[in-house]
């Protein structure tokens, strides 16, 4: 089985863009935070829950777009190796057909530039937020600890 991987580029501080699946929205965590075996979960800075996917729609549709890339070019070798087989068959043959043009996949855009640096004293971690959050209070996507001052 195939594998490959998505690289998600961080800002030039090191944060990556992460979206909550239960309240929609936009946050960075450190690329070494997200990548740290000892971080089991992400708690949502904003809601204060631990989200069931933090990709944002726009890494699952490269996610996407890069299987089925895989997949048409998986089934086209398998189509020509039957067509390499059934070549000489007087009873049978097969066709593969053209070979699949690959969907175009772009860069990943850092598009959220209005969050600002939180820095959480629990885990001594730092996440980008919006203002009014900072402000209002919110919860460290580390641990969970709600910081309200």
């Amino acid at each position: 089985m195939d594998t490959f991987e998505i690289s998600i580029k961080s800002d030039e501080d090191g944060f990556i863009l992460l979206q909550c699946s239960l309240c929609g929205e936009f946050f960075k965590i450190l690329a070494s935070d997200w990548n740290d075996e000892s971080t089991i979960n992400i708690w949502c800075p904003y809601c204060g829950l631990i989200g069931e996917n933090y990709f944002t729609d726009e890494v699952i549709e490269i996610a996407m777009r890069i299987a089925e890339n895989e997949a048409n070019r998986i089934l086209y070798n398998e189509f020509k190796k039957l067509e390499r087989q059934t070549k000489n068959n007087k009873y049978m043959s097969f066709k593969s057909g053209n070979k699949p043009i690959d969907e175009i996949i772009t860069p990943i855009k850092q598009r959220v530039d209005n969050l600002e640096t939180k820095k959480y004293k629990c885990c001594n971690s730092e996440a980008k937020i919006r203002p009014v959050a900072i402000a209002s209070g919110s919860y460290c996507p580390l641990c969970g600890g709600a910081d309200f001052e």
